[in-house]
């Protein structure tokens, strides 16, 4: 396995006691949050594998529900999440799944308010990082390493060369691409990451495309 930093093997700055079930769990929390673009009412998460295990010993659940409040990994408030959680009415509940996962620390979490929700699976890889591999059904790989943009989009000739070209005038440069589709003909997912930070005249020339319904921006 290579590293980028000495971070990759020491891990976070953060509240303990594990970087994978601990810090993990706050970064999977806070990307639902940023995916979905404000603090829930409520969220169900279902921890499998290691993670329904162990997850009162190391704070996986207590991590999680502050991620979802937008704390970072160092917050002293995590501790508190669920009690703070309580007093701003966001409802929880957690169960533990028996059922076997690729990877041994899983969350599924599906979180709303009464304008919507959104459900994704996130999987804590160790030291902290995380990998976000299901949207709202839809398969795919993000991190939070990179500043992003996912596009929901109709399945149809020309969608991607559409977005790809609003990408270059505004001169993005595009780590990597990834796309996802429930059926052909149907809805799909693009997954893109990109090497600076993403402005919102971007954002809505993208939502302006016929084939776009829904834009969303991720920061690093």
């Amino acid at each position: 396995m290579k590293y980028k930093s000495v971070f990759d093997i020491i891990g976070p700055v953060m509240i303990g006691p594990s970087s994978s079930h601990t810090a993990g769990a706050a970064r999977i929390g806070k990307m639902a949050r940023e995916l979905f673009g404000r603090e829930p009412e409520w969220a169900n998460i279902s921890f499998y594998g290691s993670f329904a295990k162990t997850y009162k010993g190391h704070g996986t659940d207590v991590a999680i529900i502050g991620g979802l409040m937008d704390f970072e990994t160092d917050d002293v408030r995590i501790i508190e999440a669920k009690q703070i959680a309580k007093e701003k009415g966001i409802r929880i509940k957690i169960r533990e799944e028996e059922s076997l996962t690729d990877h041994p620390n899983t969350a599924r979490i599906r979180l709303g308010d009464k304008d919507g929700d959104i459900e994704l699976v996130g999987i804590s890889i160790g030291g902290g990082k995380i990998e976000i591999i299901e949207l709202n059904g839809f398969e795919l790989s993000l991190t939070g390493h990179h500043p992003a943009i996912l596009v929901v989009h109709e399945d149809r000739f020309g969608a991607v060369a559409a977005v790809s070209t609003v990408l270059a005038k505004h001169k993005m440069n595009i780590g990597k691409m990834d796309v996802s589709r429930q059926d052909v003909g149907k809805m799909a997912l693009m997954t893109i990451e990109v090497d600076q930070n993403v402005e919102d005249a971007l954002l809505h020339e993208l939502k302006a495309l016929p084939e776009v319904t829904q834009v969303t921006k991720i920061t690093d």
